[in-house]
């Protein structure tokens, strides 16, 4: 009886070693395995941090870039408000500039229109003094004993559109000899401008010369009004 318990036990020993051998094994085996898997996790996630901090470095350049760029389109905005502001100032300016044109239109139309009428009249003026030197010419029409004065030089028709006081500075011209604007305004009694625009017509139209050599200029009245002016006297006296 002993000896059957013996190997009883003995065999449930070796049984018991036998398993917990195995069951060491096993234990041993599962740890490797679970050292390989966590190795395993931590590579994939050492390689998943990675790639997030690529991806961070990634959005933080973008978002620089972005906060770059939005500075810029802001600097933009603000330079086309300016723009616009300026434009707007522009139209105001061009939408001014447009009416007084206009009105200097106008003006100019009416100014147009007004020259055109004393073209006209002076044209009518010049046909009557032609009709009236013709007449003249061939003893149609007597000259008035009393007239004197100037109306005798304006017969002639290269002097028939000058003024009076016009003809009265030809005159001292032609009689005096050259004179100076100053030397004129003080004879005719006019203005320094009206008497430099008066001179000025007569150098325009051929009536006056002017020596530029000294200043102030010096006008002189032409040979050919000389001879005009010198023979009207001749025929007025």
């Amino acid at each position: 009886m002993f000896d059957v318990s013996t190997i009883l036990a003995s065999t449930l020993l070796i049984v018991t070693v036998v398993v917990a051998l195995e069951y060491y094994k096993v234990l041993r085996r599962a740890r490797r395995e679970y050292e390989s898997a966590r190795e395993t996790v931590d590579d994939v996630v050492l390689s998943f941090n990675r790639q997030l901090q690529h991806e961070a470095e990634r959005l933080e350049a973008s978002a620089y870039k972005i906060e770059g760029l939005s500075s810029r389109v802001d600097g933009i905005s603000k330079s086309i408000g300016q723009m616009q502001g300026t434009l707007q100032e522009n139209e105001l300016k061009l939408a001014s500039a447009l009416q007084e044109d206009n009105r200097v239109s106008m003006k100019l139309d009416e100014m147009g229109k007004q020259v055109q009428g004393v073209v006209t009249a002076q044209s009518a003026f010049e046909s009557k003094i032609s009709s009236l030197d013709e007449q003249l010419r061939q003893g149609l029409v007597m000259p008035e004993p009393n007239v004197q004065g100037v109306m005798p030089i304006r017969r002639d028709r290269a002097l028939a559109p000058l003024t009076d006081t016009e003809l009265s500075v030809l005159e001292t011209l032609t009689s005096e000899g050259s004179k100076t604007a100053p030397e004129i305004k003080e004879r005719v009694k006019l203005s320094r401008e009206h008497t430099a625009r008066l001179m000025k017509k007569l150098y325009e139209g051929g009536y006056v010369e002017r020596d530029t050599g000294k200043i102030p200029f010096k006008y002189s009245a032409k040979k050919e009004m000389q001879d005009i002016l010198k023979r009207a006297e001749g025929e007025s006296a």
